[in-house]
């Protein structure tokens, strides 16, 4: 597989947990695409993606567009699209964003998708954090809390969604990071495609700053890992300069579609 496909079937893996999560969603598999109902009226958390790219003469996006749309409109107002661009051709690319308006929805973020064959070593030194992998009642409690106020989501979304034990049987691994016992990080790591994915990777604000992140990072992909190997991610703009620092490099790009 090709580094675009790589970061893109991983990140079909790591969606399936938010139709998962909460016990009243589900996943769908659609005609060219698949479907996470998270079970709430949150639309960052019902997302659909592309399982396989567009031709001009492959089929159509708005074919697909129109199978999520009909998906949700039974179960929520509110959904979101992640559109990987390199599984269009370039006349479907250009194209696209009017699909997308024409079906009610409108891109919010354009996330770059990046790869690292292994993560370079730390250019400064990091403070200790103990990582603690999501097992219990007080890390799914810790990780929906500072899911909360890291990523601006409801809390009463953010509950429902990370303190179920269901949430964590699956391929989604979270890790809490502690501070003098105090949960100050979160990230979540899935291994997929060949690759170990990185995700909602947050610290509380009075912690940024500070190499936390990045220590928390380290220490959960040393122990998810037997030995080193692709990473890959989609970065948000606050945290690309430290995925750069550790190795990773743009590779895709994502528009995240919301609807209207």
């Amino acid at each position: 597989m090709s580094e675009f496909q790589i970061i893109e079937e991983n990140l079909r893996s790591a969606m399936r947990f938010f139709g998962q999560a909460t016990g009243s969603g589900e996943v769908r598999s659609l005609e060219g695409a698949i479907a996470m109902f998270s079970g709430l009226e949150y639309g960052v958390f019902n997302i659909a993606l592309l399982t396989r790219g567009i031709t001009s003469d492959n089929g159509s996006l708005e074919a697909r567009l129109a199978a999520a749309a009909r998906y949700f409109k039974t179960r929520t107002l509110r959904w979101s699209f992640w559109l990987c661009e390199d599984l269009l051709d370039p006349p479907v690319r250009r194209r696209a964003r009017q699909a997308f308006f024409d079906f009610g929805l409108r891109a919010i973020s354009h996330p770059p998708g990046m790869f690292a064959p292994a993560l370079l070593p730390s250019v400064r030194p990091l403070p200790a954090i103990e990582c603690r992998r999501v097992a219990d009642e007080a890390t799914r409690k810790a990780f929906a809390e500072i899911t909360t106020v890291a990523f601006e989501i409801p809390y009463t979304v953010a509950y429902a969604v990370y303190t179920p034990e269901r949430a964590w049987k699956g391929d989604y691994q979270g890790f809490v990071g502690l501070v003098d016992g105090r949960p100050v990080a979160i990230v979540a790591l899935v291994a997929a495609a060949g690759a170990l994915g990185v995700y909602s990777l947050g610290t509380l604000p009075a912690y940024r700053r500070q190499g936390y992140g990045e220590g928390l990072l380290r220490a959960a992909v040393a122990e998810m890992q037997q030995r080193p190997g692709p990473l890959i991610l989609q970065s948000t703009e606050i945290g690309y300069s430290l995925y750069r620092r550790m190795g990773f490099r743009d590779a895709t790009k994502f528009t995240v579609y919301l609807t209207k």
